[in-house]
């Protein structure tokens, strides 16, 4: 058989396919059915291979290994995304501005920027989200859930990420280390604020006597000393006032950060 020849056509799309498998499973998607369930979980799906691969999530098998960094993924697609990290290959470009993205997926939430479509809106708060995971982040400060906990003290944390970090409590790994003095830090916010010792930028200061301050929290130690209580929505203040001074000097020194 020619390898272009592809007899097996579709009656609803007329896309056609070289072997009859790939017809049949092609045609679940057109009757939505889906006769493969976990046991797990009892999460169906339309084709058998995605059942298998959902499988992994429960068996934590990762077989495809990156050869670059040794990173384990369960799915192939996964590491094809994660090899974009070394590669910089960016293949998805956003038709509006130009921008462009490793991940399909992170292509179609920004497109959403230009469109300014906030599709996950909060139940309890009306706030309303681009992205899904933002918005499933968001409810848990309602519902108070706390998922993740960590195996070495049982403390739990709402975020996956939260709990990465309270791990290096443990472990005592600092992987951020400063190209200046290679101080390292657990934490990539505490290498950031380090950084600022280098520039000697003082983006936060004060609105009463004008003194400025590396860190917010310097600052907010200051602004005691002018009152004797702390205004309420202070933080929001200092925050929404400083961040984008304070992003203007780590600018320049990208290869810092």
């Amino acid at each position: 058989m020619d390898r272009k020849e592809k007899p097996f056509a579709c009656d609803v799309c007329c896309k056609s396919f070289s072997l009859k498998s790939n017809l049949i499973t092609h045609l679940v998607t057109h009757t939505k059915e889906k006769p493969f369930t976990c046991d797990v979980c009892s999460k169906a799906f339309s084709i058998k291979a995605n059942l298998k691969m959902h499988l992994r999530t429960h068996t934590d098998e990762k077989p495809f290994v990156c050869e670059v960094c040794t990173k384990a993924f369960s799915l192939k697609s996964s590491l094809d995304r994660h090899l974009r990290t070394h590669t910089k290959e960016k293949p998805f470009a956003c038709d509006a501005c130009g921008k462009a993205f490793s991940v399909k997926s992170n292509l179609m939430m920004h497109l959403r920027t230009h469109m300014k479509e906030k599709p996950f809106t909060c139940e309890l708060c009306n706030k309303a989200f681009i992205r899904k995971s933002d918005f499933e982040r968001h409810s848990r400060i309602h519902t108070k859930e706390k998922r993740f906990a960590c195996d070495v003290c049982t403390k739990r944390f709402s975020e996956k990420s939260d709990l990465k970090r309270h791990l290096l409590t443990h472990t005592k790994e600092k992987p951020f280390s400063c190209d200046v003095c290679t101080k390292a830090f657990s934490q990539k916010s505490y290498l950031k604020s380090h950084l600022v010792t280098h520039m000697n930028e003082k983006p936060y200061a004060c609105d009463i006597c004008n003194k400025t301050f590396s860190w917010l929290k310097c600052l907010k130690s200051h602004l005691r000393a002018h009152t004797e209580k702390e205004p309420i929505g202070l933080q929001q203040h200092l925050e929404s006032t400083f961040t984008d001074s304070y992003e203007e000097a780590t600018e320049s020194m990208p290869h810092l950060l």
